[in-house]
């Protein structure tokens, strides 16, 4: 299916595109991707691959998949797509955008927003105050923002940059060494499918993400918004 050319559509449902697509051409809804998959799909987000190239890699990677003649094992992860992901960006490169920006309304509700922002900043006030203090301004002044989403979308990643960063000053040498191991085990299958670049954001965006998930901290990005 190809997506609508719709910029805020594509830009806050980037995550949720690739899930169903992915699943679709599984075969399978039920299918939940692990936290290296969704790691994956940050970095491509992040790394600007476009949301059509993501779709035309997980097509073209299952169609070679079910060419074969002997299938060793189901696919289960969406690493298996990766190489066929970064062919179809890389040949989309300088094509024009189907997707650039135009006149939106915006994908969600302003309440939506203001209880997003004061949800994260009541969820992080304990022990990042002063991530909390930013978060509180921005939902007291989320009618403004609520104009330019993409400019709160950097403030809200300056943020959680920020508390990344205070986060993971405060893991022991085990709590990282634990990480390393997990990451590594789970990237093993891939990494021969995977550019040097590709691996390095992967493995940044997975242990920040676990991190997190250890840390019990929230997503701050509107991408994560319910």
């Amino acid at each position: 299916m190809t997506p609508e050319p719709d910029f805020l559509r594509n830009y806050f449902n980037y995550f949720t595109e690739v899930e169903e697509h992915f699943q679709r051409a599984r075969g399978t809804a039920l299918f939940l991707m692990s936290p290296l998959d969704w790691a994956l799909v940050e970095s491509w987000k992040n790394g600007g691959v476009p949301l059509e190239a993501v779709l035309r890699g997980i097509d073209t990677a299952f169609e070679k998949w079910r060419a074969r003649r002997v299938k060793t094992r189901m696919v289960n992860s969406l690493a298996f797509c990766a190489q066929a992901v970064l062919t179809e960006a890389q040949a989309m490169a300088g094509q024009p955008d189907p997707h650039a920006r135009r006149e939106a309304a915006p994908p969600f509700p302003l309440e939506d927003l203001r209880a997003y922002l004061q949800a994260n900043a009541a969820a992080v006030r304990e022990g990042y105050p002063e991530i909390a203090e930013s978060l509180g301004k921005l939902a007291a002044e989320a009618e403004a923002h609520y104009q330019d989403l993409e400019d709160l979308e950097r403030r809200l990643t300056v943020l959680e940059e920020r508390m990344i960063a205070a986060a993971r000053a405060r893991q022991t040498d085990d709590d990282l060494l634990q990480a390393r191991r997990d990451l590594d085990a789970q990237l093993r299958p891939y990494r021969g499918k995977m550019t040097a670049d590709q691996l390095a954001m992967l493995e940044r965006q997975y242990l920040e993400r676990s991190l997190l998930g250890r840390s019990r901290l929230p997503r701050l990005s509107l991408f994560y918004m319910k």
